[in-house]
């Protein structure tokens, strides 16, 4: 489960270090809406999507969703032009959520005491397929070429999702409202739990200034004094897989001590990233920068995701409907901001960014009452 959450959430990132090749071929004002469309279309397929999760038998509707990423990549890799690419990228977003589909059941197979463990093991291989895909994308466009790295994708797609139903328990979720009643109960949802709220804001905080970094990134180190090319911008992706060390800590230490001291340390962890970024600007200070902020993402979202699953297990695809989208409008919203800064302030700008999301992520996890 872990292998597959990475193989479906890695579709969302192979855009970003290829952002300088696509750059040539359609144009700077094209390309940075495809990294921003992908995260839109994320965001979008857990809102309507997820959901189904408690309506539907889980292993079937996981199978159903890694055969439309496959279709989808596809079409993106057959894109004839900017517009379409952008389209394509919107829909893959959307069928790649198939990976929040998986992390809730297995939390729902999990023993209550090893939750957090389980949930930071399954995370881990989500962060690997998050990081490695920079990877892996950053090597296959510059020798290859971007179209072959989305046709690389398809069967790699079908793979994971043979597998998951080959191997997955069948598993029917035990709520009997149709799907609009399930929409509809969101809202409610929302108002019924603070921590959800608190949760949701925060992580979106902190995912924007990681979403703005890896949005950047290609971009930075294509310009002086790097003059780096795609290949060295996704091998930023092997230094940030140390963070998948984050996910099982992270998970042990919200089971013994509680989830909340790994949020604030996490959202604190965020903003010294950025103070690196600004005042360390050679490789080795983007290398530690890499490593702080991946850490901290993944360290408060496994904290987070021990708090949400375990506020009503009759709901918990809705839940992690409401937390998983409102973490990817964040993501969305930091790639489209981050592109905004450096077009009018360049790298500072960007760390400025980057910096003031991470500080309101602080001020956020620190209050503990009223409505987020």
């Amino acid at each position: 489960m872990a292998a597959a959450c990475g193989v479906a959430v890695a579709n969302i990132y192979y855009n970003q270090p290829m952002l300088s090749i696509l750059e040539r071929e359609f144009g700077q004002g094209a390309v940075v809406l495809v990294p921003t469309a992908t995260q839109l279309g994320y965001a979008m397929g857990l809102l309507f999507l997820l959901p189904l999760g408690d309506l539907f038998e889980r292993r079937r509707l996981i199978g159903i969703q890694f055969s439309a990423l496959a279709v989808a990549l596809v079409c993106a890799a057959l894109a004839p032009g900017a517009i379409t690419l952008v389209v394509a990228s919107f829909v893959v977003g959307a069928a790649s959520t198939v990976a929040q589909q998986i992390v809730p059941l297995a939390a729902h197979l999990a023993r209550p005491d090893r939750r957090g463990a389980v949930l930071g093991i399954v995370m881990a291989g989500l962060l690997c397929g998050i990081l490695l895909s920079r990877t892996l994308s950053g090597f296959v466009s510059q020798h290859l070429g971007w179209r072959e790295m989305f046709w690389f994708a398809v069967p790699i797609a079908l793979v994971a999702g043979a597998v998951m139903v080959r191997i997955l328990p069948h598993s029917l979720p035990k709520g009997k409202l149709g799907y609009l009643a399930l929409m509809r109960s969101l809202g409610a949802i929302w108002h019924e739990f603070a921590p959800l709220r608190r949760a949701s804001l925060t992580q979106a905080l902190i995912f924007a200034a990681f979403s703005a970094f890896w949005t950047i990134l290609a971009l930075h180190l294509h310009e002086p004094p790097y003059n780096y090319g795609a290949q060295v911008a996704g091998l930023f992706g092997i230094v940030g897989a140390a963070g998948v060390l984050a996910a099982p800590l992270a998970g042990r230490i919200a089971d013994r001590r509680g989830p909340r001291l790994v949020i604030l340390i996490a959202s604190a962890m965020a903003l010294v990233s950025w103070l690196v970024f600004a005042s360390w600007e050679t490789v080795i200070g983007l290398v530690v920068g890499t490593i702080l902020i991946d850490f901290a993402s993944q360290s408060a979202l496994v904290s987070h995701q021990h708090i949400i699953y375990a506020l009503r297990a009759d709901a918990r695809a809705r839940i992690n409907t409401i937390f998983m989208s409102s973490m990817f409008l964040g993501g969305a919203s930091g790639s489209a901001l981050a592109t905004w800064a450096w077009s009018a302030n360049g790298w500072l700008g960007v760390c400025l960014l980057g910096a003031a999301l991470s500080v309101c992520a602080i001020v956020r996890a620190a209050i503990t009452r009223g409505v987020a």
